[in-house]
């Protein structure tokens, strides 16, 4: 498919965007010139979404928030105009759906947010002490399994907080998300605030659709499940439910100590009664407050959030971790519907995913698939496993996506397969990653190819370059996390790896350590587990559930132990350099700007 390129007609920028990009823009020049030190301008920097690079100098990396994950032809066709004019020629779609571009410099930083402004996008508090971008479940609104489409509660979440005062200097960041129903796309259950959209029966038999809001939940490298807050939050409730909860955390987060300043640790400090009665008691004075957020938002009374409801007549498409695929037709297109299409609508309409590898983009990927949305009408959201999802489609339209996919190499079978591999940006452009951790996970899905086993379905991996899980492997069937290892008196690339992760029904497992592996054995790990699995496992049965009664982690790691040997470096020098390095390994690990 051949795409003329398009840059998008410019709107203009509100006034607080305006002024936010001239500040910046002044900063910059005072920065550079020595007027203000590097600590000021990093805040500047940081909440304004430009976060630092290994490579130093002036290198940044510029996040893009874009709430709930949605995204319109204009901004697919901006984000590959961004990527020709100041990048590599590829952006990446994050595990919070934002898009990052990557070796931004810093003077051309103000002309991507101008450019940003003026197709309705900001990289506004992406980064930095503040509320960060609001995720929602990328099927919100087309879910046969919803209660409530969460998607203009996302949206009203983003806009009350966005520029809010209230989240300018916070402890720490502060992470918002959104689920349909219990089964949790959204990954509300590792969240400083997780709201999953339920009902409750009333006296007189009526029923109210309403939401249970999670709390304090976090990975990094002390992972807490998000515990409720009350049993029903209602819908007039819940926009001054979280702006209590992030009142509560600025009072009582720790300034001190950063590496425990996350809500989750005001839990661990004040437990968790406590923090809710707080939060409480806040939320039932807070209508005396300027900032009260009201009832209803505008937002939400303008479009709706009736639920898709499901069909009297199609069987809706089961979705979230751990579902059963079924990969038996042998015609390509009849195998990407089968993984890649969810049914079960009231309204007939379906969703399709195309497949990004790694999330990465290119710039004529995403002019394409600006070109598609635009030929098919489509609404489309990115998903926290770092692909597109088109919405709102017929059954006839399904052929013709799947062609348009394939001429542009996102056709594969990839959505809820074992090839979908979630990995973070690692040491490629990390400043405190430890590994190359799409490097590694570019050689486990070429393995499982190799291996035939790229299709199994149920299992997910998922890869962080360091402890902090941005690749979020403790939710994962199987994550590796990046370390240094020494043998033979070298430094050399190591794994951490962990199995058993799980997030849905409005629960969460942490994955388990099973063993350390040299960074060049993971793969065949991987491949080891995902075979064993493939083989043992009873049918519909979750990989958490065939773990539990194979022996757990520790039980599976022992038929891979052979496999944590460092060969002597004469012997097997690719063992003591990481993936897509040629040097010897070194952990260089910088300055943490995003760190826990």
């Amino acid at each position: 498919m051949t795409v003329t390129p398009i840059i998008p007609a410019p709107r203009d920028l509100d006034a607080e965007q305006q002024r936010d990009i001239d500040r910046f823009e002044r900063a910059v020049a005072q920065y550079l010139s020595g007027e203000i030190s590097e600590d000021v301008f990093r805040v500047m920097r940081l909440n304004n979404g430009v976060y630092g690079q290994r490579q130093g100098g002036t290198n940044q990396m510029v996040r893009i928030k874009l709430p709930a994950g949605t995204i319109t032809p204009e901004q697919l066709d901006l984000m590959g105009h961004l990527a020709d004019t100041y990048s590599r020629g590829w952006g990446h779609i994050t595990t919070r759906q934002n898009v990052q571009i990557h070796f931004v410099e810093l003077t051309k930083v103000s002309e991507v947010m101008r450019a940003l402004g003026a197709v309705g996008l900001t990289t506004r508090e992406a980064c930095g002490d503040t509320v960060r971008n609001v995720m929602a479940c990328h099927l919100a609104g087309a879910c046969p399994h919803e209660f409530l489409d969460v998607t203009p509660w996302a949206e009203a979440a983003f806009r009350h907080f966005v520029r809010n005062p209230l989240g300018q200097r916070l402890p720490r960041k502060f992470k918002i998300n959104f689920s349909g129903c219990s089964t949790d796309c959204g990954q509300a259950m590792f969240n400083d605030v997780g709201v999953i959209a339920t009902s409750r029966t009333l006296e007189n038999g009526s029923t109210e659709a309403g939401f249970r809001v999670y709390i304090a939940g976090g990975l990094g490298a002390n992972p807490h499940p998000a515990l409720a807050l009350e049993e029903f939050t209602s819908r007039e409730d819940l926009l001054p439910t979280i702006e209590s909860v992030l009142r509560v955390f600025d009072q009582t987060g720790n300034r001190d100590n950063k590496l425990r300043a996350r809500m989750k640790w005001v839990v661990d400090q004040l437990g968790i009664d406590e923090v809710r009665r707080r939060v409480l008691r806040m939320r039932h004075t807070l209508p005396a407050s300027s900032s009260w957020p009201g009832g209803i938002p505008e937002i939400v009374q303008k479009v709706g959030d009736a639920p898709a409801g499901r069909s009297s007549t199609i069987e809706a498409t089961a979705v979230g971790q751990g579902v059963a695929v079924s990969m038996t037709p042998r015609d390509p297109y009849q195998r990407w519907a089968a993984t890649s299409v969810v049914r079960g609508t009231a309204n007939g309409a379906v969703s399709a995913v195309a497949y990004a590898a790694l999330g990465d983009v290119t710039a004529a990927q995403f002019r394409a698939l600006a070109a598609i949305q635009r030929e098919f009408g489509a609404d489309v959201r990115l998903s926290n496993r770092q692909n597109v999802v088109f919405r709102g489609l017929s059954e006839a339209q399904l052929p013709v996506l799947y062609a348009r996919l394939e001429v542009i190499g996102m056709a594969r079978p990839g959505a809820e397969l074992a090839r979908d591999v979630v990995a973070c940006p690692g040491a490629d452009t990390c400043n405190i990653a430890v590994t190359q951790s799409r490097g590694l996970a570019k050689a486990i899905g070429e393995k499982l190819e190799e291996e035939g086993l790229a299709e199994i379905g149920g299992v997910r991996i998922n890869i962080s370059g360091c402890t902090n899980s941005c690749g979020q492997h403790h939710a994962s069937d199987i994550g590796f996390f990046g370390a240094e290892r020494r043998a033979h008196g070298r430094a050399a690339p190591g794994y951490q790896m962990l199995l058993g992760g799980y997030v849905g029904q409005e629960q969460i497992f942490f994955g388990e350590k099973a063993l350390r592996l040299p960074a060049k054995a993971a793969p065949d790990a991987a491949v080891r587990v995902i075979r064993r699995f493939a083989d043992e496992r009873n049918a519909g049965e979750t990989f958490r559930g065939w773990m539990d009664r194979s022996g757990g982690a520790a039980g599976i790691a022992e038929g891979l132990k052979d496999l944590d040997f460092f060969p002597a470096p004469a012997d097997a020098p690719e063992f003591y350099a990481d993936f897509d390095e040629t040097g010897p390994f070194v952990a260089e690990v910088g300055e943490s700007e995003c760190a826990v």
